[in-house]
């Protein structure tokens, strides 16, 4: 088995690691094992995970998972168009697009924006679904 003593990471249970991952423990063990995930003691013995692998895992998982298609939605209010702008801080991102003639101005964490690898210049549809949407007449 992989085991280290832990470092000072924060850790979890073995049990609450298999929980988060959606696998049992004996799999967890076997990835132990095998050297997939790094299984460490606490001062009493038992096993624990560092967050920091969990969260490798998680997001190798996501990373390699192959995305489903999209075959139908309930968003009607589709906007093919082009990004115009990124603005991009520590967690939040502005993304400007060009939908023919409307400017659709969209707030996204900064997250989604690297995991999306958005750039000025990208072809993408803007999907609009709101509760609320207000109308004003202009003066005659």
């Amino acid at each position: 088995m992989n085991e280290a003593k832990p470092n000072h990471a924060a850790t979890l249970r073995v049990g609450q690691a298999a929980e988060m991952l959606g696998v049992s423990i004996e799999t967890l063990r076997r990835w132990g094992d095998d050297g997939t995930i790094r299984l460490e003691r606490s001062s009493g013995g038992q096993r624990v995970v560092a967050i920091a692998e969990v969260s490798r895992l998680l997001d190798e998982r996501r990373r390699l998972k192959a995305d489903r298609p999209i075959v139908a939605q309930s968003a009607r209010n589709r906007f093919p168009g082009v990004v115009t702008r990124v603005e991009r801080d520590g967690v939040a991102a502005v993304v400007e697009v060009m939908a023919g003639p409307h400017r659709i101005v969209s707030l996204l964490t900064a997250e989604s924006v690297i995991d999306l690898d958005i750039k000025v210049g990208d072809e993408v549809v803007c999907v609009v679904k709101s509760t609320s949407v207000m109308v004003e007449i202009p003066s005659a």
